[in-house]
């Protein structure tokens, strides 16, 4: 997966956001619970496992977390990353991969412009909204890879549990 998403130094941001928020408006779900939740976290596990990423799992339905796992090679920083990347999710409605392309678009200072708090926000990729249809009801979220390649790896999970219904 490492660099599944090349970024240069032209990379059109608006389009990459836009494309960001069509993919995961797309994986919208009729009905989402606890055990959908584990089947999301444990293919995510199986991913990561199958493939030797060091990586850590959250799932949040609400303000409960519903799913954690840490596989070898992760460390408590990811977890922190974890919480910061869903506090982004559930305060804007989108991913925090998208809410990082967006920023970059237009050049501002998210932190700075929104009075956002670095500690409990985080602009990196990795953590997805789940929803029900259009309404937002939790967030998934890996860390321990590069931002874009977290993100891929929701994305994957999240095609694959809708798939399999």
């Amino acid at each position: 997966m490492k660099g599944s998403r090349l970024m240069s130094l032209t990379t059109d941001w608006t389009e990459l956001h836009r494309t960001t928020i069509a993919e995961e408006e797309a994986l919208s779900f009729e009905s989402f619970g606890y055990s959908d939740a584990w089947r999301l976290g444990s293919t995510l596990v199986e991913l990561g496992t199958s493939r030797g990423l060091p990586i850590a799992i959250s799932i949040r339905l609400g303000q409960q977390q519903v799913f954690h796992a840490a596989l070898i090679g992760s460390a408590a920083t990811n977890d922190d990353w974890l919480r910061r990347k869903i506090a982004t999710v559930l305060r804007h409605n989108t991913s925090s991969y998208a809410q990082g392309l967006l920023q970059r678009s237009t050049a501002t200072d998210y932190f700075l412009a929104g009075g956002y708090d670095r500690a409990t926000s985080a602009l990196a990729g990795g953590a997805v909204p789940i929803r029900l249809g259009d309404m937002v009801i939790g967030a998934v979220a890996v860390s321990g890879l590069a931002e874009e390649d977290d993100h891929a790896l929701v994305i994957e999970a999240l095609r694959a549990v809708r798939q399999a219904r």
